[in-house]
Protein backbone atom coordinates (compact mmCIF):
# COMPACT_ATOMS: atom_id res chain seq x y z
CA UNK A 1 0.00 0.00 0.00
CA UNK A 2 1.26 3.20 -0.79
CA UNK A 3 1.62 6.28 2.00
CA UNK A 4 -0.77 8.51 1.96
CA UNK A 5 -3.18 6.86 -0.99
CA UNK A 6 -6.42 5.35 -0.18
CA UNK A 7 -7.11 1.12 -0.31
CA UNK A 8 -9.68 -0.79 0.10
CA UNK A 9 -10.14 -2.84 2.73
CA UNK A 10 -13.37 -5.24 2.52
CA UNK A 11 -14.38 -7.11 5.59
CA UNK A 12 -16.56 -10.50 5.33
CA UNK A 13 -18.12 -13.06 7.39
CA UNK A 14 -18.12 -16.71 6.50
CA UNK A 15 -15.83 -16.43 3.49
CA UNK A 16 -15.17 -20.11 3.88
CA UNK A 17 -18.74 -21.50 4.55
CA UNK A 18 -21.66 -19.21 4.24
CA UNK A 19 -22.87 -17.86 7.68
CA UNK A 20 -26.68 -18.03 8.24
CA UNK A 21 -28.53 -15.07 7.77
CA UNK A 22 -32.01 -15.63 9.26
CA UNK A 23 -33.85 -14.33 11.92
CA UNK A 24 -32.86 -16.39 14.49
CA UNK A 25 -29.13 -16.49 13.48
CA UNK A 26 -27.51 -13.60 12.00
CA UNK A 27 -24.59 -11.07 11.86
CA UNK A 28 -25.69 -8.14 13.59
CA UNK A 29 -22.65 -5.68 12.79
CA UNK A 30 -19.10 -5.20 12.17
CA UNK A 31 -16.80 -2.82 13.17
CA UNK A 32 -13.19 -1.50 11.75
CA UNK A 33 -10.50 -0.38 13.57
CA UNK A 34 -6.53 0.64 12.77
CA UNK A 35 -4.20 0.35 15.90
CA UNK A 36 -0.82 2.09 14.06
CA UNK A 37 2.53 0.49 14.79
CA UNK A 38 3.90 2.51 18.39
CA UNK A 39 0.29 4.12 19.45
CA UNK A 40 -1.42 3.49 22.87
CA UNK A 41 -4.96 3.23 20.96
CA UNK A 42 -6.45 1.82 17.94
CA UNK A 43 -8.78 4.27 15.40
CA UNK A 44 -12.33 3.02 14.57
CA UNK A 45 -12.67 4.03 10.94
CA UNK A 46 -15.76 2.01 9.70
CA UNK A 47 -18.87 0.00 11.99
CA UNK A 48 -22.11 -1.33 9.71
CA UNK A 49 -25.11 -2.61 11.26
CA UNK A 50 -27.43 -5.52 9.52
CA UNK A 51 -30.82 -4.91 10.19
CA UNK A 52 -32.71 -6.85 7.96
CA UNK A 53 -32.98 -11.21 8.26
CA UNK A 54 -35.93 -11.97 7.05
CA UNK A 55 -37.78 -10.44 10.12
CA UNK A 56 -41.19 -9.46 9.42
CA UNK A 57 -44.44 -8.38 10.91
CA UNK A 58 -45.93 -11.84 9.87
CA UNK A 59 -43.08 -13.55 11.77
CA UNK A 60 -39.69 -14.75 11.45
CA UNK A 61 -37.80 -15.36 7.90
CA UNK A 62 -41.14 -14.16 6.18
CA UNK A 63 -39.99 -11.08 4.77
CA UNK A 64 -37.82 -10.97 1.20
CA UNK A 65 -35.50 -8.30 2.80
CA UNK A 66 -32.00 -9.75 4.22
CA UNK A 67 -28.42 -7.57 4.42
CA UNK A 68 -25.10 -8.96 3.26
CA UNK A 69 -22.61 -9.14 5.96
CA UNK A 70 -19.80 -7.39 3.88
CA UNK A 71 -18.08 -4.01 4.67
CA UNK A 72 -15.92 -1.94 2.07
CA UNK A 73 -14.31 0.93 2.73
CA UNK A 74 -11.42 2.82 1.87
CA UNK A 75 -8.72 4.16 4.32
CA UNK A 76 -5.22 5.84 4.08
CA UNK A 77 -2.46 6.18 6.26
CA UNK A 78 0.73 7.48 6.67
CA UNK A 79 1.75 4.44 8.93
CA UNK A 80 2.42 0.60 9.77
CA UNK A 81 -0.08 -0.94 11.51
CA UNK A 82 -2.43 -3.69 12.34
CA UNK A 83 -6.13 -3.62 11.14
CA UNK A 84 -8.71 -5.22 13.85
CA UNK A 85 -11.85 -6.13 12.63
CA UNK A 86 -15.47 -7.63 15.34
CA UNK A 87 -17.92 -8.91 14.23
CA UNK A 88 -21.11 -9.99 16.55
CA UNK A 89 -22.89 -13.29 15.86
CA UNK A 90 -26.52 -13.02 17.98
CA UNK A 91 -25.96 -16.73 18.59
CA UNK A 92 -21.79 -17.07 18.86
CA UNK A 93 -21.37 -14.08 20.34
CA UNK A 94 -18.12 -11.70 19.15
CA UNK A 95 -15.65 -12.51 16.43
CA UNK A 96 -12.30 -10.90 16.11
CA UNK A 97 -9.63 -10.76 13.08
CA UNK A 98 -6.66 -8.85 12.51
CA UNK A 99 -4.15 -8.02 9.60
CA UNK A 100 -0.90 -6.19 9.44
CA UNK A 101 -0.21 -3.65 6.90
CA UNK A 102 2.97 -2.06 5.79
CA UNK A 103 2.67 1.63 3.74
CA UNK A 104 5.69 2.58 1.38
Amino acid sequence: MQRGEYFEVEVSVGKEIPHPNTTEHHIRWIALFFMPENEDFPYQIARAEFNSHGESVKGPNTSTVYTDHTVKINFKTEKHGTILASSYCNIHGLWQSSKNISVK
